[in-house]
């Protein structure tokens, strides 16, 4: 449905709650709602026409407009448009009604909104603390224009507040938030009776960085730099969703060659992802020639990477307008050979797991994921399609090269650690296939497309898929085309209370393995 017919629809249907509406960047319609029946909005959104809550947040626009604004953004997937539902609230009313317990998704963004903003969900079902922890004090709101980011708010001990679950022979087992390896700090309490667990809560925000707060005022050139180091192994997604969202403000197109290569680095960054999700999979239960096989392939795309760009992190690669320079002329034979080595050894070591029936026995029904509870909370990328629900941004908003390539989604139904990696190695060999299609069809002519000065306060969104799912970034400029609000939405957000759910009814032990076949983010997570 294109946007005008959805448009006339909707103010069809509500011809008294919708006071304007704007169509942006081909694919993006803008409502500004009456805040006081924006739950029945939302509830034809996500009921009547199947849209998504897929980013809800909020921006002080006291400045421009004496009021906060609330963006709630649906995705409206078979036609590819985002619906962005914008309500005010006045800078003397902090309240804004709820719309968890319809569109379930919205309970932790409003959250945030309230840690954030001190804006208040009235009817959240379960309102307490998300980002900021108890040595934040009370009444200090960081995403408010008039917070410094120097300012340094003194000491507090408030409560996180878990849930309490009481009863004969239950207990609850603390772990983290540090742990015996190298990985980022989160909190997880589970409740268990015996062995299995019946409930686990999740606290993140250890490494709550301030990214939205430091990207105000900021050039869009210095923000391209924050965007590239949300999370260290999601470089090329995120700088690209951010560069999607400038590009579209600035009303470029960017060269076709950059839209290959764009590509190329995007599967090399699934790639690597997945080999070493599968490696980590394998180790967890100690299958270590497997996990052996997997990272001597992770190598082996690190190495790529390495030729490429000489950076394994793949940073430097993406510009605001195309790509920084020329990254693949003259190495495309030694880059087939590769992903040709890299596909055999793959199908060989696919091949000797799938034989092995005590890895098999340890993985399947192991940590299942239902559809529905996927569905309710959003759940994206190999968690998602392992669970049945075959979204992808890739065909849903295509963006770079991609409608120009050929490649499948693979899903699967079982929702469990087996179904997860299965989707993972169907991706690594379709990012192997979409690798070899670029350099094969790679067109000459530039890298990149020079911008002009962008214009105040426009906005517009980036969308990407990552190799944890989908990737959501918006951006508005200020009076000076420089950042006004960054709002940055990572695949991890969604998927940490997806694993919370797939953790119940299975035993403690489980949980690393659990945990690994989702391979969330935490620096994604704690922004």
């Amino acid at each position: 449905m294109s946007l005008h017919k959805l448009n006339a629809k909707i103010e069809d249907r509500f011809p008294k709650y919708i006071y304007s509406s704007q169509a942006l960047n081909d694919n993006e319609l803008y409502l500004e709602a009456d805040p006081e029946h924006i739950i029945e909005l939302s509830m034809y959104f996500y009921e009547k026409l199947s849209c998504t809550l897929v980013c809800l947040f909020a921006a002080d626009e006291r400045a421009l407009s004496g009021s906060f604004k609330l963006y709630y953004s649906f995705a409206e997937r078979q036609s590819g448009s985002l619906i962005i539902l914008s309500t005010s609230i006045d800078q003397n009313n902090s309240g804004f009604l709820s719309i968890s317990k319809t569109v379930h998704t919205a309970a932790r963004y409003e959250q945030e909104i309230h840690d954030l903003f001190g804006l208040i969900p009235i009817g959240h079902p379960e309102l307490k603390r998300l980002v900021m922890h108890g040595n934040w004090p009370e009444g200090n709101f960081p995403l408010r224009r008039d917070f410094s980011l120097t300012h340094k708010p003194g000491a507090s001990n408030l409560a996180y507040g878990f849930t309490e679950i009481k009863g004969t022979g239950v207990f609850e087992i603390p772990v983290g938030p540090v742990h015996a390896g190298i990985i980022e700090p989160g909190h997880f309490r589970f409740s268990v009776a015996g062995e299995p667990i019946f409930n686990l809560e999740a606290q993140l925000y250890y490494v709550h960085k301030g990214i939205e707060k430091l990207s105000e005022g900021k050039s869009t050139e210095k923000c391209f730099y924050i965007a590239e180091r949300i999370s260290g192994d999601e470089t090329i997604a995120n700088s690209l969703a951010y560069c999607q969202a400038i590009e579209k403000i600035a009303g470029i197109n960017i060269p076709e060659r950059a839209e290959y290569v764009r590509v190329l680095f995007a599967e090399l960054e699934r790639l690597t992802s997945h080999l070493g999700d599968l490696a980590g999979i394998c180790i967890d239960v100690a299958y270590h020639f497997a996990g052996s096989q997997f990272n001597m392939l992770r190598g082996w795309a690190y190495e790529m990477a390495t030729q490429l760009c000489g950076m394994r992190f793949l940073r430097s690669v993406n510009k605001l307008g195309g790509v920084r320079k020329e990254f693949v002329a003259g190495k495309e034979k030694s880059l087939l050979e590769q992903l040709n080595t890299m596909q055999r050894e793959l199908e060989d070591t696919v091949d000797i797991i799938r034989h092995n029936s005590m890895f098999n026995d340890r993985i399947e029904n192991t940590g299942v994921l239902d559809t529905k509870i996927a569905y309710d909370l959003n759940a994206v990328g190999p968690a998602a399609r392992a669970s049945g629900i075959s979204n992808d941004m890739r065909k849903q908003f295509p963006y770079a090269a991609y409608p120009k390539l050929t490649f499948r989604v693979p899903v699967y139904a079982g929702g469990d650690v087996n179904s997860r990696m299965k989707v993972k190695i169907k991706e690594a060999f379709e990012s192997i296939s979409l690798m070899r299609q670029v350099i094969e069809n790679m067109p000459g002519g530039k890298n990149f497309e020079p911008l002009e000065p962008l214009g105040p306060y426009k906005k517009a969104f980036g969308i990407t898929e990552s190799p944890r799912g989908e990737n959501i970034h918006w951006v508005m400029t200020d009076e000076t085309g420089n950042i006004f609000r960054y709002k940055i939405r990572t695949p991890s957000f969604c998927n940490w209370p997806a694993l919370c759910y797939a953790v119940a009814g299975n035993i403690v032990p489980c949980f690393p393995l659990i945990n690994k076949s989702f391979n969330l983010s935490y620096a994604g997570n704690d922004l």
